[in-house]
This record gives structure tokens, sequence and C-alpha cells, in this order.
């Protein structure tokens, strides 16, 4: 293993010519962290991820935002100099760091010389031992989670996202159908012993997988193994099962946003079937496929909507593709009829195979030229770490090459057999509704104030 890392370092210090970047050297130290090295085309630089495999769908939705919290005080200070302390020391070793909680994990996210990035791998490894986690450190981090997630949790935000009004199209559909938390957790409740328990439970070293791309130190394995490798792992924490659909929800809804204006948006939610193969290429054509269909229809064909789109997103277990365009408010009922109109059509007849060759001839091109530089290829592997097996990523261009006309046309009609569900956001009255209301309201005052005036000179006659 050693040696076969040797002649991989040994390799990555000289020019590179073309460069594989699926096949990436994997291993794990003894304690189960998984290591993934990359030598890059980038000289002088290294691009460091840190994955965690906690993120906040392991969690309740009264708990939810723990694994967050947790990785702001982890920036609290490793000693007595706290917070600045521990940014000017990465200041001086000339690199910046991040960390970004998601659904799935934290991944702390760094940038860095290539001739400190064992420094910063070390100042990395104090951060996540050596971190102390008191009072003073978690009410900090209390208020930086709840400014980013918009600031104190109000008693009107809370009413807002109750009534749904607080949530954007496809969240409050997936409220609705009990894939999403109604409501944001609330930080003030959680404590000390708490962000320990997430901290001794899951950042442990076989719940790990540490990526680094770029001009690699020759010493880079060895100096892992002695310094990661000295991590003590725990047993797994079981993940929450993912949240499938457990409620119904109505076909069609209007969401009030703001009180007065002419514009609007309409989105049309699809849940998507699963494949058994090739789902997310699949899926990902279609996306293409139908956001040149929905351009050509709303945009050339009618000229309601300017940059109509096509959106994938997930939510828990379940994954939704989205139709959706800004229109005026007067073309709402026109945009309906040409959506649905589309979709009888792609119903009827299926996805016509010169554009389904063409969109996909293009998706296979942007693939030799989507992942650029370090960084990018870092990042790449981390959204990919399930594709990893034997020394290498899944090369997508391939597996886009292998989803057939039939097949797409097959996940199309299991997509669109349903009529899904159409989430329309306006605000409450448009501007001539608007008018006519204050006008109306302005004369009724003038009528009652001309009444109650008549009505006491009829009372105190001179």
């Amino acid at each position: 293993m050693r040696c076969l890392l040797l002649a991989l370092l040994l390799f990555g210090s000289l020019p590179v010519v073309a460069q594989d970047r699926f096949q990436v050297e994997g291993y794990l130290l003894p304690n189960g962290m998984q290591v993934l090295l990359k030598p890059g085309t980038e000289r002088g630089h290294v691009a460091i991820r840190l994955v965690v495999g906690v993120g906040l769908d392991d969690f309740s939705c009264a708990d939810k935002e723990l694994p967050h919290l947790l990785e702001h005080v982890l920036f609290s200070g490793v000693d007595s100099t706290g917070e600045g302390g521990l940014e000017e020391r990465m200041q001086a070793l000339g690199g910046e760091w991040n960390a970004f909680t998601s659904n799935a994990d934290t991944t702390f996210v760094i940038e860095a010389p290539a001739r400190n990035q064992r420094k910063i791998l070390d100042l990395l490894l104090a951060l996540l031992t050596r971190t102390r986690i008191d009072e003073k450190n978690l009410e900090a981090a209390k208020r930086v989670v709840e400014r980013e997630d918009g600031g104190h949790y109000t008693h009107l935000q809370r009413w807002l996202d109750r009534q749904d009004l607080g949530h954007k199209a496809s969240n409050q559909l997936a409220v609705e159908l009990g894939l999403r938390c109604a409501e944001r957790a609330e930080v003030e409740r959680f404590t000390v012993a708490q962000l320990e328990q997430v901290r001794k439970a899951w950042y442990a070293p076989n719940n790990m997988t540490l990526i680094v791309v770029g001009e690699l130190d020759r010493l880079l394995p060895a100096y892992l193994e002695r310094a990661f490798g000295e991590l003590e792992p725990v047993e797994p924490s079981v993940h929450e099962p993912l949240a499938q659909i457990r409620y119904s929800a109505v076909t069609k809804r209007n969401l009030i946003r703001g009180m007065a204006g002419e514009n609007a948006k309409l989105h049309w939610l699809f849940p998507e079937p699963v494949l058994e193969e090739q789902h997310d290429e699949t899926f990902d054509l279609l996306k293409e496929y139908l956001d040149w269909a929905l351009y050509r229809q709303l945009r050339l064909a009618d000229g309601l909507s300017y940059g109509p789109w096509v959106e994938r997103e997930v939510f828990g277990g379940v994954g939704f593709l989205s139709l959706n365009a800004d229109l005026a408010r007067e073309d709402l009922p026109q945009a309906e009829e040409a959506l649905e109109r589309l979709r009888n059509t792609l119903l009827r007849d299926g996805l016509d195979p010169e554009s389904f060759v063409r969109i996909k001839r293009a998706a296979i091109a942007h693939q030799s030229w989507a992942v650029q530089g370090n960084s990018a290829l870092a990042d790449y592997y981390w959204s990919a770490l399930s594709d990893y097996a034997d020394g290498r990523f899944t090369n997508p261009a391939e597996r886009l090459q292998a989803v057939s006309l039939e097949q797409a046309n097959q996940a199309l009609r299991e997509l669109l057999k349903d009529p899904g569900y159409l989430r329309i956001e306006k605000p409450l009255l448009g501007d001539d509704e608007l008018i006519w209301t204050l006008g109306g309201s302005v004369a009724l005052l003038l009528v009652l104030l001309i009444w109650l005036a008549r009505r006491r000179s009829r009372r105190d006659p001179e």
C-alpha cells in the first residue's frame, strides 16, 4: 500500500498532461477513517474536505439544529486565545476555512498553500479534539445560528410558518406531505451535554472521510496515519430513516406572498418514481429536456415567461421534479393551460427522439469541462462519495450514455401519470384590486363620516 501511495505521489509531482479525475487513491486508516488522495493540476495549492457523516436528517424536528450548532461551536478556539486566536493561526498559515451542515453531512472546507498542508491539518485535528464546549462558547454559537436562520424566531414568524406563509412553494409542499418540519428548531434549549453527546457519537474517525486534492506532500500518508490514526473509533451510530410521504396534499393551492403586485410564480411539482438503474442520470436528462420544452412553450411559443426553469429537489427520502415560471398575474390561467397541454402531449407522444439525442449529447459533453481545478475536484468527490468503489468514482458520462430513449420515456410517463401538485405564489391583491379596495374603503369612510355628521346635526338643532 505504501509503495503504491509513493508511486502515486511521485506521479503527482510531474507535469500532468491528461488526468483521469475518476481514479483516486483511497484507503482506510486502522481506526476506520477513509482517506482519498488525488494529485491535482494546480501547483502550490491543496483543497481539503473533511466529511463527517452526520447531518440535519439524523435528528428529530425539535433537535434538528444540533449538528449545525456543534459545527459553529467547534470554531470557538483550542486554547486561551479563543476564536480570534484560532483564525489568526489559520491566517498565518495562508489558508482559509469554513464548514457546512447539510441534511446528510457536516463538512469542513479548507483551501491551503501546499507547503503548509500538514500544519493546517494539525490545526483541523486540534479543532476536532481540543475545542472546549462551555456555556460561553455555546451562547455565542447560538446567536450565530439564529442569525443564519433568519434572526430570532418570533411568535409572528412561527405563526406564519404554521399557516404555510413562511415557506417557499416546494418547502410548503414538503411540510404538507410530512417530509419537512413545519417550524424551525429553537437553539435556546440546547445544552453543553447535548453537544458533547453529538460529538462523542458522530465525530469519530470511522464516521469521517478526509479528501485532499492538489500538490500532495510526499510524507502525507505517513503523517495521516500517525496524526489522524490516533483518533479513537466508536460504535457506529444508527442513522434515522429518511422521511417518506405520510400525508396527502391538495392538488392546487395558492400561496400568498406580499400584499399587492402584478407578478406571480407558478410551480408544478411531481414526485420522482424510484428507478432501479441510472435514476439520477435519467432524471437529470429529463430535467434538461423539460427545461428546453418549457422554454420553447412558455417563452418562444406563448411569450408568457422570460426564463422558465425546471428544478430537482430532495426532501427526506423523496425526490421532486418541478416546472417553474415567473409570470404576470393575469397570465396565470393561460400558463396553466399551456403546461397542461405540454403534459398531455408528453404522455401521449413521449420524448422527441431527435431532441433527446441532442440534449443527451450536450449533457455528456458538459462532463468534459464540468470539474476544473483542485477545489472543484474536491467538491465533486465530496458530493459523489456514495459512488466511490475500488479506487474509482463512477464516470457520469458513461452513466448518461447508458440511458436509453425507451428508459427515459418510461420514467417520464411514471413521473407525469399523476396530476402532481400545483403551487402558485402571488400577492394577496393585484395593483388594480388594491386601488379599488383603497378607493372603496375611502368612499365608505366618507359616507360613514357624512352619516355621523348628519346624525349629530339632527340631535343638536340650533
